[in-house]
């Protein structure tokens, strides 16, 4: 079982820095082509950013495959299944949509067209849903057309929710990548816990996703210096979405049965990270949450379920006062909450602690929401700990009650006096000399 770790782990670093070395040559070319739309109503960024972001993360997800393929515990998954091949035909086609999307402003009812189109593309290849396993019954195969539509619906489903939920820097792929590294840990435990060969598709799927959204989240954490635009939300929730299908779709839970004592007890014993891995996934509960009562929102104000607004649940959270990094913190946590503790629950769901470990973390939860103001401030002691931003927020507290107590005293602080003319003084400010009486005789317009 080690060798097969290494090569996951391989397979990740080298998606992660292909991914990461990208992005900078394609945030100057997204510069220069021109892909840096204006700021919108509904943008909570200040300066225009360059998007096109999919594209380094496209080259991170070929690179992924390629190695895979040339590995030896790997390169079965291509030689056994034509799910690689179908995820790369899907995401290419997805991917070229979203560029031209970053760039020109497709129609939302042509990128709609185009998902289906992908999810049809993979449709053709083999990856869709076979089965379903059903609490008390087992496992119900499904016909060629019910299939096939589960699947389409699926990809549409969760494309929409990562494009939706994509609104805050950092948000969309650390939630994602979130989400794979569940998917990861539950795929690895059906294929080599179980020895299922039929999960090695969504364990590779899953693993370099994760290393796309960890190779681009240092250039899109806030401040985001690119964004991934629609190229790399539609790229990464196709990806999802293959994982999930090739996973909860293709793995028959008569193959637990050995395990489980039977069928029906295989069933119930998969229930709790298989019935919620089909529709939607818990993975990704928080953006679905977030797709579905925008739909609902803007359906009752009489607005197309695809026109944009500022009532997304990180919208939400900058309302009650919540910082920008804060709010993506709050929205990391719940993902991993109900993704961890799906996964967790899954193979210990007899075990009390679980429950309970779950039920304090909510809490915790839902005391972070309640305090939306809450500023942590380190002290003196603890500022080479803590990074600046906390420092600086103590020492701008600090400068605040000064003023407000001269203010109070209705005295004048005492000037500041120069040492001499370009030392630097208080503040960062540079203090001046005697000369500096005299006008300042550059030209207008000149630079400093």
């Amino acid at each position: 079982m080690g060798q097969p770790v290494r090569e996951y782990l391989l397979t990740l670093c080298v998606t992660v820095a292909v991914t990461y070395l990208l992005t900078g040559p394609v945030r100057k070319f997204a510069i220069a082509a021109g892909a840096m739309p204006e700021i919108r109503a509904r943008d909570v960024h200040r300066e225009p950013t360059p998007r096109l972001g999919g594209i380094a993360m496209f080259g991170g997800l070929c690179a992924g495959l390629l190695v895979a393929d040339h590995l030896r515990n790997l390169n079965g998954v291509f030689e056994l299944s034509n799910e690689p091949r179908a995820l790369l035909s899907g995401a290419a086609l997805i991917w070229l949509v979203g560029v031209l999307d970053d760039k020109f402003e497709l129609d939302a009812l042509i990128k709609l067209g185009a998902q289906m189109i992908s999810a049809g593309v993979m449709v053709m290849q083999g990856l869709t849903i076979l089965w379903i396993p059903v609490p008390g019954i087992g496992t119900v195969p499904l016909t060629q057309w019910q299939g096939n539509l589960l699947t389409v619906a699926l990809v549409v489903i969760t494309i929409n929710a990562v494009n939706f939920v994509d609104g805050l820097d950092g948000l969309a792929a650390g939630m994602v990548c979130i989400a794979a590294t569940a998917l990861f840990l539950y795929a690895y435990r059906i294929w080599f816990g179980y020895g299922i060969e039929s999960a090695a598709p969504a364990t590779l799927f899953a693993a370099i996703l994760m290393g796309m959204c960890l190779g681009f989240l240092p250039h899109n954490m806030h401040p985001a210096r690119i964004f991934m635009g629609d190229s790399g939300s539609m790229l990464i929730g196709l990806v999802l979405a293959a994982s999930a299908i090739s996973l909860t779709g293709q793995v028959d839970p008569d193959a637990l049965a050995l395990f489980a004592g039977g069928e029906r007890n295989a069933t119930h014993a998969m229930l709790p990270a298989y019935i919620p891995l089909i529709l939607p996934l818990t993975v990704i509960a928080i953006p679905m949450a977030d797709l579905i009562l925008a739909i609902v929102r803007r359906t009752w104000k009489g607005q197309s379920p695809f026109a944009a607004d500022r009532g997304h649940l990180h919208h939400r959270l900058l309302e009650l006062g919540h910082s920008h990094s804060r709010a993506v913190l709050i929205m990391y946590f719940w993902s991993g909450l109900i993704a961890f503790g799906t996964v967790a629950y899954s193979v210990h769901s007899a075990s009390m602690w679980i429950v309970l470990a779950i039920a304090a973390l909510s809490a915790v939860g839902l005391t972070l929401l309640l305090l939306p103001r809450f500023t942590p401030r380190a002290p003196r002691w603890a500022h080479g700990l803590v990074p600046p931003r906390y420092r600086h927020a103590v020492r701008a507290a600090e400068a605040a009650a000064e003023a407000a107590a001269r203010d109070a005293s209705g005295t004048e602080p005492e000037p500041v006096r120069p040492i001499a003319a370009g030392v630097s003084g208080v503040n960062g400010a540079t203090a001046v000399g005697p000369r500096s009486r005299f006008p300042d005789r550059r030209k207008a317009g000149s630079t400093r």
